[in-house]
């Protein structure tokens, strides 16, 4: 990209009369990726406020839109008369500012550039205001991010009228998080098993949960260990939504893209001789194999539910997490399996 001169015109100014250019001779149509935050703030040496305030402009011009994991794209319709280059579209009121847009334009730019491309000034910029503005309503980035996932959560909840059975409630909520995982994927990488969030609408949905599991005669470990099991399938594929996203738009390639580029390395493994299951299904898959997390999400949920099945309902004494199920009590030699 040629970078168009003139030392009084803001730098965002002339990052959008250059992308607004390409737009209108035609060298990007409509649904065709424009540059990212992180490619504009390389490429024009900038920072990524200044990156994210000309894609606000050019988003404010009508000239692109934002797409979930998509990023920013060219919009369908793109007006044949572009604003002076300037005189941009007039920011928002700053009497206007709520926490609530503070909280959801950032959401929308971790849906649509990732969690790594959030900071306080994006948000500012992509809002139209002062770099600082956004303090006056939160006061970190932390807790920004906090509030963000609070609200995410926060966008399912369960009918008062609960299903029939622990089983179905226990399925509607890992849907549910399932849910709000594949529309917010930076979701699952802020928070372990082992120091989990501490936001009231993520605990709603734990307390769907135990309170499904709840009243079968479980003692409390044993019952917050089956919770737990429960959730870490969820978070724990959910991981990789993210994981993806972020590979693709640093690398470049597409998940086939990347596995295309590993075939001599997956080809030296085959043919070492020293992987012969592995090689037997490797070998086995006409068009390769096809990591469906979808379907791995509920094949995988299922069978743990069947498994979890008998100690739910009482018709086993096998161990969870180290506690015998049928009296609740430290039990290691009952729960060591046979030698």
């Amino acid at each position: 990209m040629t970078k168009p001169t003139g030392a009084s015109v803001p730098p965002y100014l002339r990052i959008v009369a250059g992308i607004r250019r390409r737009i209108v001779d035609g060298e990007l149509g409509p649904g065709d990726a424009v540059p990212s935050t992180r490619q504009i703030a390389r490429e024009w040496g900038v920072a990524l406020a200044t990156a994210t305030k000309a894609l606000t402009t050019l988003r404010l011009e009508g000239l692109v839109e934002t797409r979930p994991r998509a990023g920013t794209v060219v919009a369908g319709a793109v007006p044949v008369t572009p604003p002076r280059r300037h005189s941009p579209p007039a920011p928002p009121s700053e009497q206007e500012l709520t926490l609530d847009r503070v909280v959801r334009t950032a959401i929308d730019i971790a849906d649509t550039e990732g969690l790594s491309a959030l900071s306080m000034r994006g948000v500012a910029a992509r809002l139209g205001v002062a770099a600082m503005s956004p303090y006056r309503y939160v006061p970190s980035k932390d807790d920004l991010v906090l509030l963000m996932a609070d609200a995410a959560f926060g966008e399912e909840t369960y009918p008062a009228d609960a299903p029939e059975g622990w089983r179905s409630r226990i399925e509607l909520g890992a849907r549910t998080l399932w849910t709000l995982y594949r529309r917010h994927p930076w979701l699952a990488q802020l928070g372990s098993l082992t120091r989990p969030l501490l936001v009231p609408n993520l605990m709603a949905h734990g307390e769907w949960m135990l309170s499904a599991l709840d009243g079968h005669g479980l003692d409390p470990t044993t019952l917050f260990d089956l919770h737990v099991l429960i959730y870490s399938h969820v978070q724990g594929l959910a991981v990789h939504l993210e994981w993806e996203a972020h590979a693709e738009a640093s690398t470049g390639q597409s998940e086939d893209q990347w596995m295309d580029s590993r075939t001599p390395a997956l080809r030296a493994l085959v043919e070492s001789g020293r992987f012969p299951t592995f090689t037997k299904v490797v070998g086995a898959f006409d068009d390769g194999y096809d990591l469906r997390l979808d379907a791995l999400f509920e094949s995988g949920f299922k069978a743990l539910l069947d498994g979890l099945a008998p100690i739910v309902e009482g018709q086993a004494t096998g161990c969870v997490g180290g506690r015998h199920r049928a009296s609740g009590e430290h039990a290691h030699d009952q729960c060591r399996p046979p030698s």
